[in-house]
């Protein structure tokens, strides 16, 4: 059984509370910032063999500095600190401990990065396709676009070679051949939406992937810290997925 501590008790940090609790097979030790003056429980987290954080990004970076100072592993599930990304790395080296973070958790998800990476190659191929997308999350959600929409971008650009610059904003203007825009809505209380669409004077194909609600992240965060308890190093959960496509690796 996996001693876990919970740093976030927000939406996603009590889905990942219950879901283990229902399962029995790891325990929760410790939940820091169940209100907002809420300190670390620094005791309590001593306790853990992994840590795992959904904050947000106004913290995220002091609490991945005081947990690997602790020796502690860490699953980070908040986004919006991907441009310090090579800081938390030399943090994480130094500490020697292992962190891995993730846009997206969910395996449904990781699986539609993929096809969309699939699906990138092939259209690109063919000069008449253009690509573009879009994503709805709930109002509640504070960065954007998403993690997961910067990722699905990533993975275009990767793969759709006449896409090489992002635009996530407002564009008052023609877009540019080379540009790939990918816009956000934020309204209501959606999950998670997101689309990539692929359209020529022909034809147009829509990918899409919609989250019916926060347990299959959860699952993965938890899948998350049974991979990172062990190891050091600083890794993404593209890994993790690997690790599960190819067993043999492993």
């Amino acid at each position: 059984m996996m001693k876990i501590a919970l740093i976030g008790y927000g939406k996603m940090g009590k889905e990942v509370e219950d879901l283990i609790n229902q399962s029995g097979t790891h325990e929760v030790v410790s939940i820091s910032y169940k209100s907002p003056e809420d300190i670390l429980d620094k005791d309590g987290i001593a306790k853990a063999d992994v840590v795992i954080d959904f904050t947000s990004p106004e913290v995220v970076m002091e609490t991945i500095k005081e947990i690997t100072g602790m020796g502690k592993n860490m699953v980070v599930g908040t986004t919006g600190w991907y441009d310090r990304i090579d800081q938390v790395k030399a943090i994480v080296e130094k500490s020697k401990t292992g962190l891995i973070y993730g846009s997206n958790f969910s395996v449904g998800a990781n699986i539609f990065f993929q096809i969309v990476g699939f699906a990138g190659k092939l259209f690109s191929k063919f000069g008449d396709y253009d690509v573009a997308g879009f994503e709805i999350h709930h109002r509640g959600k504070k960065d954007s676009p998403s993690g997961t929409a910067k990722k699905i971008a990533q993975v275009i650009m990767e793969n759709f070679p006449a896409k090489k610059k992002l635009e996530t904003g407002k564009i008052d203007r023609q877009i540019e051949k080379d540009e790939l825009h990918f816009a956000s809505l934020r309204a209501g209380r959606n999950f998670g939406y997101h689309e990539v669409i692929f359209d020529s004077i022909a034809d147009e194909v829509k990918l899409s992937h919609n989250a019916h609600g926060r347990r299959g992240f959860a699952q993965g965060a938890i899948a998350a810290a049974e991979f990172i308890k062990d190891k050091k190093g600083f890794y993404s959960f593209d890994e993790v997925m690997s690790e599960a496509s190819h067993p043999e690796r492993s």
